[in-house]
């Protein structure tokens, strides 16, 4: 049962991704919330080509509104990938494990994007200690993702690998 040996490794990534994703979703969900609430009062003074953005951000730099959004849609797949990760890693089958796998690759994927505009966002300018704090997780997350990602794909190949029995043993 070689399956079995990353099944308590994934079972912790996938728990220790759930609440990082979780943090992010958060702080993302309330960037958005701040950059909504506060947009009346920042493109009052602003020229034209500033006011035909829906939600401008007077936190940040230009990179910020890619960032937060991207990192929020990250922060919800990552969420829902996580938790729907654990049951299937815990089922342990191979269907489980391969469907686990497919979405763990789409949430890395789509944390990577993020990953990219923090980067940008880091290269541009200074930024409040939110964004920076957003942008370590998304980083960090990142690298955790990937370790899960290939975590979960280890599981599956030595599923699949197993001999398949019927009848009684």
């Amino acid at each position: 049962m070689a399956s079995q040996g990353a099944k308590p490794f994934a079972s912790f990534l996938l728990f220790l991704n759930l609440i990082m994703y979780i943090i992010v979703a958060v702080i993302a969900g309330w960037v958005v919330n701040y950059g909504i609430d506060e947009t009346p009062n920042a493109v009052s003074g602003l020229s034209l080509p500033a006011r035909l953005f829906p939600i401008y951000y007077p936190i940040g730099n230009l990179a910020t509104g890619f960032f937060v959004i991207f990192s929020l849609i990250a922060g919800v797949v990552g969420i829902a990938t996580s938790l729907t990760g654990l049951r299937d890693v815990l089922m342990g089958n191979s269907a489980s494990l391969l469907s686990a796998a497919a979405s763990s690759i789409i949430t890395w994927g789509l944390t990577l994007l993020a990953m990219g505009l923090a980067c940008k966002e880091i290269s541009i300018s200074w930024r409040p200690p939110n964004l920076r704090t957003l942008e370590a997780l998304t980083i960090i997350l990142s690298g955790t993702q990937l370790l899960c990602t290939g975590a979960i794909n280890a599981g599956a190949i030595a599923t699949a690998n197993e001999p398949y029995v019927t009848g009684r043993v």
